[in-house]
């Protein structure tokens, strides 16, 4: 009887690194599954957190709207004047940048299908040239690929159907999703900017961007000449 618990013992101990070594395979193997998802997912999961705003009812359809944006308006041009208020996942602006290889289009609001169409900006913050803070974000591995190479001094211009504003770096920054200071409401007229930090590896918690200052406004229309918002 000693024998054949001792060698039911040394069966269990050969066997019991296979063992383990199959359940690591198998383990890994399910981790690779579809790492795009994955990473997606981590992805969605890192922006604007406490600033989404989505329709009523998410079962009831996103409607998006794709906007012509006047890019060479040669008409008037006014220091102050009338905005058009865009609807929820409505393109409603075009960013360029000399920083930027490309021209980004702007969203109003914020879900993961906008996210793959262009930059989003929160529908709590202020429209484009309005007073406040303008908050925007985009994807780290898209839209804002390039958003590192912005430095001081370098110009932001955001082409809205009412108008252009063109906006100046003023810091670039660093934060934790938990905190509010730089994407909370504010009473200086600012554009913020800001995406994840790039490291797939390691948190999601991470933002880095630029605060903007608002320099140079060139409204289509003059205030009280009724453009409907």
């Amino acid at each position: 009887m000693e024998k054949n618990k001792n060698k039911d013992s040394a069966l269990i101990h050969i066997a019991t690194p296979f063992v383990l070594l199959a359940l690591c395979v198998g383990l890994f193997m399910i981790a690779m599954i579809k790492p795009s998802d994955k990473i997606r997912m981590y992805l969605n999961l890192a922006f604007m957190d406490n600033l989404k705003s989505t329709p009523d009812s998410a079962s009831s359809g996103l409607v998006i709207r794709d906007n012509d944006i006047i890019s060479d308006y040669n008409g008037d041009t006014f220091e102050e004047g009338e905005f058009i208020r865009p609807k929820f996942g409505e393109m409603y602006a075009e960013m360029t940048c000399s920083a930027f290889d490309i021209t980004i289009p702007v969203y109003w609001g914020s879900n993961s299908e906008l996210f793959e169409r262009g930059a989003c900006q929160s529908a709590g913050s202020v429209i484009i040239g309005d007073k406040g803070n303008t908050v925007i974000s985009a994807h780290v591995d898209t839209f804002f690929s390039e958003l590192y190479k912005l430095k001081k001094g370098d110009k932001i211009t955001l082409k809205t159907n009412y108008g252009s504003f063109v906006y100046t770096v003023k810091e670039s920054i660093s934060f934790n999703k938990k905190d509010g200071k730089y994407v909370a409401p504010s009473d200086d007229t600012k554009l913020t900017l800001y995406t994840c930090k790039k490291d797939i590896l390691g948190s999601a918690d991470e933002r880095t961007g630029a605060v903007c200052e608002l320099t140079e406004k060139k409204f289509y229309k003059s205030e009280g000449e009724g453009i409907s918002q």
